[in-house]
């Protein structure tokens, strides 16, 4: 794609088309490959003069953010949050070479920000007037999007939680704090390795010969870093109250489990009494009635049983 503050905006397809374009101050040229051929790759390199170490990066197994200044270019490596099922998070990585107005995107699976940013802003004038820092910073805030919007589906799921813990049984819902714990990790872990790529950005020795308006950028990219790590941090925050939940609602179910326990205790305590006395050896009159004293006896336990369980229902005491 080459923005063109002047011409506006127009899409290059061809690799040959690409190759001939040489944009000047006015123009930005971004180059978006997905799984190229290594051939392809190094022809790219040698024709706007990228370096070595950046296509070396990229090529390699490495996987955690880096940053690298190497003289007129600068490439980073960053890892954005892909969506998955049943949230799980797992991660896509992102390789970026800025040169002289150019930028080079690298990554080996699709990125879903890559392909919003387009469409948000192929139609848009002035992208030209940009220099290639400026529109590597703009990428990246796009990229920490996909942990905000993360985060976001995350808390859902946490307030999903909560509602099953409050109207099912808690033990019910065992697997999921154990789940939600491990994504809140999972996203911490990925995103705190970038420290080294967001705080380095806006370091005065890192492009000495930036201008002001990029250095500008890469500092409000660093603050939008900073409140991704709050908002990161937060999540596991969250799993902590909703696990505290959990064991307030497990503790007031067995609660009232020893409720009824206590109350069937003393239920049949009293009927044990009773029959305790109706089987004590003295000569009475109403244990010689035989059938009758026996079936009156077993009548006025029951009638004291049922009594009490309505006096207990009625006072709430189960």
């Amino acid at each position: 794609m080459l923005f063109d503050a002047a011409a506006g905006n127009r899409d290059v397809e061809r690799l040959d088309q690409v190759l001939a374009l040489s944009p000047t101050q006015e123009q930005l040229l971004w180059i978006d490959l997905q799984d190229p051929d290594e051939t392809v790759l190094q022809t790219v390199a040698r024709q706007f003069s990228l370096p070595e170490a950046a296509i070396a990066g990229y090529l390699g197994t490495e996987t955690n953010p880096a940053l690298e200044n190497c003289g007129p270019c600068f490439w980073l490596r960053v890892v954005a949050v892909a969506d998955g099922p049943n949230d799980e998070y797992s991660g896509t990585v992102l390789t970026i070479i800025a040169g002289a107005n150019m930028v080079l995107t690298l990554h080996r699976t699709p990125v879903v920000f890559l392909e919003n940013f387009k469409e948000g802003k192929s139609c848009r004038g002035g992208m030209g007037a940009l220099g290639s820092g400026s529109f590597v910073a703009a990428l990246l805030d796009w990229h920490l999007g996909t942990y905000f919007e993360a985060v976001s589906r995350f808390e859902s799921a946490v307030e999903r939680l909560e509602v099953d813990i409050l109207s099912t049984n808690p033990r019910d819902c065992v697997p999921e704090p154990r789940t939600l714990r491990k994504g809140a990790s999972r996203l911490r872990r990925m995103l705190a390795p970038h420290r080294v790529v967001f705080t380095a950005l806006p370091r005065p020795d890192f492009r000495p010969e930036q201008d002001e308006q990029t250095d500008r950028h890469f500092r409000a990219l660093d603050t939008h870093y900073e409140r991704a790590m709050d908002i990161v941090e937060n999540a596991r925050d969250l799993v902590v109250g909703s696990f505290e939940l959990f064991s307030s609602q497990t503790a007031l179910v067995a609660n009232e489990t020893m409720k009824i326990l206590t109350f069937v205790t003393v239920v049949i305590g009293v009927l044990a009494v009773i029959g305790g006395i109706l089987g004590m050896n003295f000569e009475a009159p109403f244990f010689k009635t035989g059938v009758l004293g026996f079936t009156v006896a077993v009548v006025m336990m029951l009638v004291l049983a049922a009594t009490s369980i309505l006096l207990g229902r009625r006072r709430r005491w189960f």
